[in-house]
């Protein structure tokens, strides 16, 4: 069986068999010597997303007391979960991450990444812990590489269309719908508006 650390755009896990084009974590271990997971799934706010080998580093998945190994489709899923870049493992990717939010005005460039954790990652925790709800919006006015919900299916913006996600990847184009539930946090849609661009699955392309 699959392991549980599969992620979708709404920062839910599952056990599928389909590889991504990225790995992360939330900030510790959450899963048990078993490899099944807690019932809570993070430890903190610290919710990253890394490159899949760097330094030539190997690991066994979900080792006892290690952090848990998450995977993702592609960036705009792991952004819309509440993740962002590594500042290990994807540097320049982080640092243009959080300047585009200083040159807008939403992060002093004295402001530590806990601050930008607490909007990215901790929005998400607050809908995944039942705090509040979603935020509705107009898809039309999400920038190109945000993604959002329509009766809990999750749709990335792609130029300027549509595109059904799933975890093989993107379907075809179609119109923007009216209103959906937003997914990428507000921040993460900000550092995008200002010219950060996810990896998208190769499926965008086809």
């Amino acid at each position: 069986m699959p392991l549980q650390n599969r992620v979708d755009p709404f920062g839910e896990l599952h056990g599928v068999p389909d590889r991504g084009l990225l790995m992360g974590n939330r900030g510790g271990c959450f899963h048990r010597d078993d490899q099944s997971l807690k019932d809570r799934h993070w430890t903190s706010r610290r919710w990253i997303i890394c490159v899949l080998n760097f330094k030539d580093r190997r690991r066994k998945l979900m080792q006892p007391g290690l952090y848990t190994e998450l995977f993702f489709p592609d960036e705009a899923t792991a952004l819309a979960s509440g993740h962002r870049p590594c500042f290990e493992c994807r540097r320049a990717d982080a640092a243009a991450f959080k300047d585009g939010l200083v040159r807008l005005g939403h992060l002093r460039a004295t402001d530590t990444i806990d601050k930008l954790d607490a909007l990215a990652a901790g929005s998400v925790q607050e809908v995944l812990g039942g705090a509040r709800p979603r935020e509705t919006v107009s898809p039309d006015t999400l920038p190109d590489g945000a993604m959002y919900a329509v009766d809990d299916s999750a749709f990335l913006k792609h130029g300027g269309a549509a595109r059904a996600w799933s975890f093989k990847g993107y379907g075809a184009s179609q119109p923007l719908h009216a209103s959906g539930e937003r997914l990428t946090p507000h921040i993460t849609c900000e550092a995008i508006r200002a010219g950060y661009r996810p990896l998208l699955h190769p499926s965008v392309t086809s």
